[in-house]
């Protein structure tokens, strides 16, 4: 295989090698210091981030507000104290070398506040900003005020071109790169558009050397290009290493550096992705923030599956074949059905599923009592963690709503991603991970259940395997 060289990230050269950012306590200061102690990249989350107590301990993030805003404002204190923390501890292990970045999503509830609060106090500590989870335009504009790098996340060229026309372009000197994040093989939200069929996927390489040539069109011909979404073995992108047509090329990996001494995932979470197969990661639609997502089938999946597709479109009043009344709710108010999904109906709550829940969509869902109650009151205790939920229907505004109903066909995403990363039952929750996560089974690397260090990692990648 060719030589992986060192190139320039966020003013130092290094190997072009980055930890793929993931959200609540999955990347944090341990294994981002210990990416950037092997001279590459490591990226942390500041995503509900963790702080710690006098003796080490995980501080617990327990909201006291009684409405949603009081907790909206306790959710950035602790994203801003556990931020600090993380960029501190980060630092000290890296030993000064390599870079670090911090990975924060645009679309998450206050993120504006929260990189000011966490840049304005750690600098000298962070190089870098990477964003994603939507347009982040005004990332420029606040790395720039810090004097960090900053890399925007996009999935296709014409999102490169939106953000730099409208943002991008007063900010050059610091764009430290673009983070390509394919839409079909990342782990965690994707930013598959409207107009991409989730059922067809794209070869990156035409994709990115779109984004490229985009680039180069704005002058940015020397800013290296993320490739995130999966990267495995170096080998299968080796024409991609020193290549001409799409210029500077770093690879982000997300998937692999879970299974390492240094993630902070538990041992029941690694031991889970030794053990999976081709097919076990799955691409759904179920996220409160509306984006495409990829995590490993579970039960907690499979009731969102079996949720949604408990589902009949409904009348307030007889119109055209919704001739059936259902009473819906306490007061029993009757919503019109078709006479084909009244029998559907009809068929479900002799299951058990009688509790009846409307949606945003003119239709509602059947679930069980305890589900419903469940639904009820995660909604009810909603912090405030997305810009705009609509599970909750809070959104990061004057009015603190989306102005539409809350959609019961979702879930709390803070509540099982902080969940799972400390410790939560693994059928129960959300687990992230990419399409290529079932070769830990498969690579001879990870044989006999060996697990490695972030270094032992970086030097498999640097053979090409």
């Amino acid at each position: 295989m060719k030589p992986l060289n060192p190139i320039i990230i966020s003013g130092r050269e290094i190997l072009p090698l980055v930890e793929g950012g993931k959200g609540i306590a999955v990347s944090n200061g341990k294994s981002s210091g210990a990416w950037a102690a092997a001279n590459c990249v490591g990226t942390f989350s500041c995503v509900n981030a963790d702080n710690y107590d006098e003796n080490g301990a995980v501080i617990p993030q327990i909201y006291h507000g009684t409405t949603r805003r009081q907790r909206f404002e306790e959710l950035i204190a602790y994203a801003v104290r556990g931020g600090i923390a993380q960029a501190q501890n980060a630092y000290e292990i890296s030993n000064g070398k390599g870079r670090l970045h911090i990975n924060v999503l645009w679309e998450a509830g206050g993120t504006e506040r929260v990189l000011h609060g966490i840049l304005e106090k750690t600098k000298g500590l962070i190089h870098g900003v990477t964003c994603g989870a939507g347009m982040p335009y005004r990332v420029a504009e606040i790395a720039a005020k810090y004097g960090v790098y900053y890399y925007p996340i996009v999935s296709s060229a014409r999102a490169f071109r939106a953000l730099w026309k409208r943002s991008y372009h007063k900010h050059a000197d610091l764009l430290g790169g673009v983070v390509y994040e394919d839409p079909w093989l990342a782990g965690g939200h994707n930013g598959l558009s409207n107009s991409e069929n989730f059922r067809e996927p794209q070869k990156p390489y035409p994709r990115v050397k779109e984004l490229r040539d985009v680039m180069s069109g704005f002058g940015q011909h020397d800013k290296p290009i993320f490739m995130a979404g999966g990267v495995w073995y170096l080998r299968d992108w080796e024409e991609w290493i020193d290549n001409k047509e799409l210029g500077p090329i770093a690879f982000q990996v997300g998937t692999r550096p879970l299974l390492t001494k240094e993630s902070p995932v538990c041992e029941g979470w690694k031991k889970k992705l030794l053990s999976l197969a081709k097919g076990d990661v799955m691409l759904n639609q179920f996220s409160p923030t509306g984006f495409y997502s990829s995590a490993i089938k579970n039960l907690f999946l499979t009731e969102l599956e079996e949720r949604n597709n408990r589902q009949v479109d409904y009348r307030r009043s007889e119109e055209d074949e919704h001739t059936v009344p259902l009473p819906v709710g306490v007061r029993g108010r009757p919503v019109y059905l078709t006479p084909e999904n009244k029998r559907k109906a009809d068929g479900w709550i002799a299951e058990g599923f009688t509790d009846i829940l409307k949606t945003p969509a003119s239709t509602i869902i059947f679930v069980t009592p305890d589900k419903a109650k469940e639904i009820l009151g995660n909604q009810q205790d909603c912090v405030g963690c997305l810009g705009s939920c609509r599970f909750s229907n809070w959104a990061d505004n004057e009015e603190g709503s989306t102005g539409k109903i809350a959609d019961p066909r979702s879930f709390c995403i803070q509540k099982t991603l902080q969940s799972i990363a400390h410790g939560g039952e693994l059928e129960k929750n959300l687990m992230f991970a990419g399409h290529n996560a079932y070769m830990f089974a498969a690579d001879p690397f990870y044989k006999n259940g060996f697990i490695p260090t972030v270094q032992q990692l970086v030097d498999r990648f640097l053979t090409g395997d």
